[in-house]
């Protein structure tokens, strides 16, 4: 009998423990939003990139025109205009992800 109940009080306690115990679901949310800071960063990071190389991109465009290189500033026009696009859908990822923190941080 003296054995039995450090048992039983054991087995108690593991069940108690077990229940109070946060599970992967719960914590899913910190997750999500660890994700989305990431996204955003990453996002960020890109846009960056992008404006740099626009940047570089209107420099090499100016240069051609001066030196007559028309094909060459086509070229140009046709890289900044991926570049603008490039930049405008990471700009628009980075609402997104800020729209998902928000709710995630409300338990949404």
């Amino acid at each position: 009998m003296l054995t039995r109940t450090p048992l039983v009080a054991l087995a108690a306690a593991a069940v108690i423990a077990g229940a109070l115990a946060p599970t992967a679901a719960s914590a899913g949310w910190w997750w999500d939003m660890h994700r989305d800071r990431q996204d955003i960063r990453s996002d960020q990071a890109d846009i960056r990139r992008d404006r740099m190389d626009l940047r570089k991109d209107y420099i090499e465009l100016r240069r051609d025109l001066r030196a007559g290189n028309f094909g060459d500033a086509l070229n140009e026009l046709a890289d900044i205009r991926r570049d603008r696009a490039d930049i405008y859908k990471d700009e628009r990822d980075v609402r997104h992800d800020r729209r998902d923190l928000f709710w995630d941080r409300r338990g949404y």
